[in-house]
């Protein structure tokens, strides 16, 4: 998830999501991630300090601040690269289940209220942002619980 001050994701050189300040969110779904991973990854993002107060401290989610939420589908995220020359995905959810977790999350964080766009599933897409600070964070599903 990154702090943006904008970003677009284009497929086939159309616009297909785009945001001004909010949140960027890589998703990658992995083995033996349900429905549970999504609903506590929703909580996370929708409610996580990154944007800065009065006081210059993160103390602002993208709820207060009223930002978007930009949602990219990205189950390279789960690329292994400890042997070889080439990034094996065996730890990457089945397309379909990942499909389904994608939408999931997309509808917890509109449920909550929040602006959101996506990326295209399974597409070839063209991600542009603004990173702002820069601010990256990464939530892990399994260290959560």
């Amino acid at each position: 998830m990154q702090r943006v001050s904008s970003a677009r994701v284009e497929v086939d050189g159309e616009v297909v999501g785009a945001i001004d300040a909010g949140l960027l969110v890589y998703l990658g779904a992995g083995v033996g991630d349900d429905v549970a991973s999504t609903e506590t990854m929703s909580r996370k993002i929708a409610g996580l300090r990154v944007f800065e107060g009065e006081d210059g401290k993160m103390t602002r989610s993208v709820h207060d601040t009223q930002g978007g939420v930009l949602v990219v589908p990205q189950f390279t995220l789960f690329g292994d690269v400890r042997r070889g020359r080439r990034p094996s995905f065996e730890k990457a959810a089945a397309p379909e289940v990942a499909r389904g977790l994608y939408e999931k999350l997309i509808e917890e964080l509109r449920a909550d209220g929040l602006n959101v766009q996506t990326g295209r599933f399974r597409a070839q897409m063209q991600v542009h942002s603004v990173v702002a600070g820069p601010v990256t964070i990464l939530i892990d599903t399994t260290k959560l619980f």
